[in-house]
């Protein structure tokens, strides 16, 4: 049978730099074709050119039902069928749900006016279908990351697709969001709609894909059925190394010091009378790493930036057994507290900005003790940590938008770790990052710990909170509706205390 869509020999190359070279894959109607390898090996580089944004070289070509095209843009793409959800949000804020999902292509009554009910009304249908119960009048700045994801997911189901490319679509998304999505997938494939799933998320691609293709240093490794498939398999081919050599057993260096202490926070939520955050507790120890863990909403984050400062808040902080006043980010930054935030390119980085003007941000005061700025000490400090971080850049004159993922994450995390916090908050510290960077993060979670840090980590990667979390707290609703050990801590038990 000819595959609905084929891609043969396609290279792309940039001023310096071979990005892929003569890399071939096909997917066929219902069929979910997983496509895995480091960030850096080529993945959204292909899907660009499969989408009409990049050209590819000479040599390559791309067919749709056995016949050869050239694609001109993203809405040619979309035109013959083939569809991509980013894993860049690409939402428009001050708009709706429902106009952000048909904008461009507003329906319109018979006197050639926007139809509002009727945008409204099939944008509630869409939503529907991926089991997402919000108005769809709502405005999408008052979402968080994890909605606006599935808002990006329900754009691209309103449309009438033959494959759909999913770069990244539960990075964002909390364990039933996510298991929500990979029905909703399963479901497609029986509707007869191929799709493309990137996901760094491997234990997702040997659920969910028919086959898997493997990209490494911009070339194709292999392409197998599932079947004939396992983690470690995918991981070796993927970075050349076996799984055993990325993560170490976990060690704890968590102490009887107490170095955080907060006692019944609340917060009030801005439009509602009803406190959204209440009775909040607990004790952090240094060289800790305590596990937040919840459903998207529950109120994670918003804890921590009570605690930084960020959101107004009722209640007492210690640090160090004294009651400190934190009421803005820079009087928790006074009191040795950091804070690695959901969204690095929105709220970590100056993405124009290079590495070293990024690393410094968080403490320029410490190379500018008279108004003017020492550069040389800064460069070599800066150079310090890309030394011992690995951050993977030519220069740390290097504009950190250049950068992967992983290096991106890395500067986040040098900034504050250049500050020598007593206390470091990190949300979501692998979003949207390979397996390799993935376990260079967690070993660099622990190495902190080591140095006595107390760190509390966010994710929505349950996985991922039991693999570095020396204790998880459960957030349900906007209250602490659980608190396990790590001998305690399983999927189950954090996913009861999180729906109970």
């Amino acid at each position: 049978m000819t595959p609905f869509l084929e891609m043969r020999n396609i290279s792309k190359t940039f001023p310096g730099v071979k990005a892929l070279d003569r890399v071939n894959l096909h997917v066929s109607r219902g069929e979910v074709l997983g496509l895995a390898g480091e960030n850096g090996a080529g993945k959204s580089t292909l899907m660009k050119i499969l989408t009409g944004v990049l050209s590819h070289d000479a040599g390559g070509s791309i067919l749709v039902e056995g016949q050869e095209i050239a694609l001109r843009d993203g809405n040619h793409a979309r035109a013959i069928g083939i569809n991509i959800i980013y894993q860049e949000l690409s939402v428009v804020e001050n708009l709706t749900i429902a106009e952000n999902i048909y904008l461009a292509r507003e329906p319109l009554n018979r006197f050639g006016f926007l139809d509002v009910a009727r945008m409204n009304e099939d944008a509630r249908a869409v939503l529907q279908t991926i089991d997402m119960k919000i108005d769809p009048t709502t405005r999408v700045s008052e979402l968080s990351v994890g909605q606006k994801q599935m808002i990006e997911i329900a754009k691209a189901l309103s449309y009438q697709s033959a494959v759909i490319v999913m770069d990244e679509p539960t990075a964002s998304l909390s364990h039933h969001e996510t298991r929500v999505l990979l029905e909703l997938i399963k479901r497609l494939r029986q509707k007869d709609i191929g799709i493309i799933y990137i996901s760094h998320r491997l234990e997702e691609v040997l659920e969910l894909a028919d086959r898997v293709t493997v990209l490494r240093d911009g070339s194709t490794v292999d392409t197998q059925p599932i079947a004939d498939v396992t983690r470690e398999s995918l991981v070796r081919k993927m970075v050349d190394r076996e799984l055993s050599e990325l993560y170490a057993p976990p060690i704890s260096h968590a102490t009887g010091e107490v170095v955080l202490e907060v006692r019944d926070l609340a917060m009030r939520h801005p439009r509602a009378a009803d406190v959204h955050i209440r009775d909040i507790s607990f004790r952090l120890h240094r060289g800790e790493i305590l596990g937040i863990a919840g459903l998207v909403g529950s109120g994670r984050t918003e804890i921590m930036e009570m605690i930084f400062g960020i959101r107004p808040c009722t209640g007492e902080i210690f640090v160090d057994g004294k009651a400190v006043t934190i009421r803005q980010p820079h009087q928790a930054i006074a009191h040795g507290i950091g804070f690695v935030t959901e969204d690095r390119k929105a709220q970590g980085l100056v993405l124009e900005m290079s590495v070293r003007e990024n690393f410094s941000l968080t403490h320029l005061e410490a190379y500018s003790p008279f108004q003017f700025l020492q550069r040389a000490k800064e460069d070599e400090i800066c150079k310090q940590f890309v030394r011992t971080l690995s951050v993977k850049t030519p220069s740390i004159e290097q504009k950190v938008i250049n950068l992967s993922g992983g290096n991106q994450q890395k500067v986040v995390l040098a900034k504050w770790v250049a500050r020598n916090p007593r206390v470091l908050i990190v949300d979501e510290p692998t979003r949207g990052i390979d397996i390799g960077a993935k376990a260079e993060v967690h070993a660099l979670l622990a190495r902190l710990a080591a140095q006595g840090i107390g760190i509390i980590v966010i994710s929505s990667d349950l996985l991922e909170v039991l693999a570095v979390s020396d204790r998880v707290l459960v957030v349900r609703e906007g209250r602490l509706n659980g608190e396990l050990t790590r001998a305690e801590a399983t999927q189950e038990r954090v996913m009861a205390a999180a729906t109970a």
